[in-house]
């Protein structure tokens, strides 16, 4: 099977959605994580399921651990976006760049005229 192409996102992590249809409807959460290529989004506290983890170091009995699960992102309805610091954003570093912006150039400070 071909890998779907990505899709541009109307959520993205940190904002907060809303589920608007499926067996969680009307949950409420702030998005964890968005995965593009599966056309999915992680929600906090949505969809919690059971995942059973092998014994290890940190598990030397095993265990059941509760996290999250995945969401199709057309399942989710944005409430309110994250705030994003200008900064972060690379293109408003390509606008700046692109409309010409440029330092200010050093002005040459007058010499004193030479005494002869």
């Amino acid at each position: 099977m071909p890998a779907q192409p990505l899709i541009k996102t109307h959520v993205h992590a940190g904002d907060i959605v809303k589920v608007i249809s499926g067996n969680h409807r009307g949950s409420e959460g702030k998005v964890l994580q968005v995965n593009r290529a599966k056309h999915q989004v992680v929600i906090e506290g949505v969809r919690m399921i059971k995942k059973h983890v092998r014994r290890s170091q940190e598990q030397p009995n095993g265990a059941i651990i509760e996290k999250e699960g995945p969401l199709h992102i057309s399942n989710v309805k944005l409430l309110e976006k994250a705030a994003r610091s200008a900064t972060d954003s690379p293109s408003s570093k390509e606008a700046e760049t692109s409309k010409g912006a440029k330092a200010p150039k050093k002005e040459k400070s007058p010499k004193a005229p030479k005494a002869e």
